[in-house]
């Protein structure tokens, strides 16, 4: 059989392309961090709440029950669970970063998510998303409210 080796080679390179492009897509898959893709309607939506202080107080709770394990508790970025994920959590305190989105920007994505950030249509009120972006707005500019105080364990009087 004449043929045979020209086929075989055929095969190896047909073999080492494929294995190539395989490599190369997950190579993409797991490194490449593409911006948000966000419609342009939606960032020129507008946030219905004026910042307050009551706002920011009220919606801190929200913020450390679903965001505070991955954004940490001043925003930075430092949750106990970040470390966890690739890409990392934003740092909220960035202001150079948030000051260039606009309200209907952080709006969608705090409800659209995007790997390994979850959607939070269904879990938030349109408000409470609202809201969060002042909160966020706040914490770029250094004005967010702290996080709250751990409570201490009430002391119980000593036996003499």
């Amino acid at each position: 059989m004449p043929n045979s080796k020209p086929n075989r080679t055929l095969r190896l390179v047909l073999l080492v392309i494929s294995l190539g492009l395989i490599g190369m897509a997950i190579w993409m898959a797991a490194f490449h961090k593409s911006p948000w893709i966000i419609p342009v309607a939606e960032k020129a939506r507008k946030n219905p709440l004026t910042p307050s202080d009551a706002i920011l107080k009220a919606v801190r709770p929200v913020y450390e029950q679903k965001c505070s394990d991955c954004h940490g508790d001043t925003g930075k970025g430092d949750g106990s669970d970040a470390m966890m994920y690739d890409p990392p959590p934003a740092n909220l305190t960035d202001a150079a970063h948030i000051n260039k989105l606009t309200d209907g920007e952080i709006y969608y994505q705090i409800t659209e998510g995007r790997k390994p950030m979850p959607s939070f249509k269904t879990k938030l009120t349109d408000e409470q998303r609202w809201q969060l972006v002042l909160l966020v707005r706040a914490f770029a500019n250094g004005a967010a409210p702290p996080p709250p105080a751990e409570s201490a364990p009430p002391s119980t009087p000593k036996a003499k």
